[in-house]
């Protein structure tokens, strides 16, 4: 190995690094898209802050304008306190109930979604490179388990109903 290790292109010609060189090109081309997608993501977000801090700046003017005075006792601070729920819960509703916010917010999720699709698919790459199961290949194995515990389950308690039906 010592030797291997003074001639770093042979590393990826034993082992584990063998099939993960023969999969890199699939990791890089995902890699490209997830920087594509990233680029996206960021854009829709950047976006989605302005659109929550828009409606913030405007919905605290309102509150300004309506209360202006610096709460001095218990009942004003309760006053204060509906005045400026009321208007945020306005003013969100209305943002969130927009065409505009609820097409950004859509394009946001679905990047997200496609950046997380990327990520498990390098994810596969490299456990498959190591010989190791997929994620949905676990998922499969814990539902078959799930259903074999349900199946020992029932046939325990047939056998017990048996048991206690002879004695």
């Amino acid at each position: 190995m010592h030797l291997m290790a003074s001639k770093p292109q042979a590393l990826t010609s034993t082992g584990p690094m063998r099939a993960f060189a023969a999969n890199s090109k699939k990791v890089t081309t995902e890699l490209i898209e997830i920087n594509e997608d990233l680029m996206g993501f960021n854009q829709y977000l950047t976006e989605y802050y302005k659109q929550l801090a828009g409606s913030w700046e405007v919905a605290q003017k309102k509150v300004n304008l309506k209360a202006p005075e610096v709460p001095q006792d218990v009942e004003q601070i309760e006053a204060f306190k509906r005045i400026w729920i009321d208007i945020f819960d306005n003013d969100f509703t209305e943002l969130f109930d927009s065409k505009k916010f609820g097409e950004n917010y859509g394009k946001l999720v679905s990047k997200e979604l496609e950046l997380t699709k990327h990520w498990n698919n390098i994810t596969n790459v490299v456990l498959q490179s190591v010989n190791l199961p997929s994620k949905e290949e676990i998922d499969e194995v814990y539902k078959e388990l799930h259903s074999l515990k349900k199946r020992v389950g029932k046939l325990e308690l047939q056998l017990k109903k048996k048991e206690l039906a002879k004695k």
